[in-house]
């Protein structure tokens, strides 16, 4: 079930090359619920939360786009960044760690900071609180909870619930109206996906709002859809396998059409099936 929201458009340009991690070329700030705004365009989408003390950001987008978080949360008129949080380690979310950190504490798990720090980045780039299952920040009148799922996305996957905003950052374990990016060399699994997404599922509220990784913002629903999708791909393909079916016959037959509408430019429908066949052949 998707929405119509109008977001508000921020004059800022940008070069969109057409392979880019991204589904827009422009970054727009688009108000969600109380003082909580999801940045969108140009990597992935950023969760704030803007009040009166101050400002925190999920995750900063691809590399060089420092100068346009700021303009954006500029608009919001108020005050300074005082902490980011990255949901995962990847560099659309976290490529602007290198600037931001120079002033300003980043939080993520554990994996996440040996990613980054083994990446090859400069300190500032580096998360500077970790943790491992479950931490609290309390900030602009609510608890901020992250929330670590293992195995999934990636092996440093996060979400953030905002307490009294009703409002859930995903990060990468949600691609709204998208077949997902599971990175099975970082330590995620399509399996491990489906169990988290369950799981977030099973104890959403029904009128909360969703900041996904990538893709418009969402209700619960719509995460249901993903659900739907997460199991019935992955069914149809394992199906085939139990039959000894190669991958490249699995690929050749596709999947069901009531799935096509889920592919795009990254992940594209074979992707998608041969990251299910690699996930479970494991």
């Amino acid at each position: 079930m998707k929405r119509s929201r109008a977001p508000m458009i921020l004059a800022l340009s940008a070069l969109w090359l057409p392979g880019q991690f991204s589904l827009m070329a422009q970054l727009t700030v688009e108000h969600v619920a109380a003082q909580i705004y999801m940045l969108a365009g140009e990597g992935g989408n950023v969760a704030v939360s803007a009040g009166d003390d101050g400002i925190v950001i999920i995750d900063d987008k691809n590399k060089g786009r420092a100068d346009k978080i700021k303009a954006a949360l500029a608009t919001l008129q108020k005050g300074e960044l005082r902490y980011i949080l990255n949901t995962h380690h990847h560099g659309d979310h976290t490529g602007t760690n290198v600037v931001f950190g120079l002033d300003v504490p980043i939080i993520a798990h554990e994996n996440v900071r040996q990613r980054l720090s083994g990446g090859g980045l400069p300190k500032s780039a580096w998360p500077i609180i970790t943790f491992n299952d479950q931490l609290a920040l309390h900030f602009n009148g609510e608890k901020m909870q992250a929330r670590h799922f293992p195995g999934s996305h990636t092996d440093g996957d996060l979400i953030v619930t905002f307490t009294e905003s009703n409002v859930v950052a995903m990060g990468d374990l949600y691609f709204s109206g998208l077949f997902p990016y599971v990175d099975l060399e970082s330590g995620g699994s399509v399996a491990g996906l489906i169990v988290s997404i369950e799981t977030i599922l099973a104890e959403l509220p029904p009128d909360v709002w969703l900041i996904p990784g990538h893709g418009p913002l969402s209700r619960r629903d719509d995460l249901a859809d993903y659900l739907d999708m997460l199991k019935g791909t992955t069914g149809t393909v394992r199906k085939e396998m139990s039959r000894g079916r190669s991958l490249a016959q699995i690929r050749k037959k596709g999947l069901p059409k009531k799935w096509s509408g889920w592919a795009w430019n990254f992940i594209t429908e074979e992707r998608w099936i041969g990251t299910v066949y690699d996930s479970y052949s494991e």
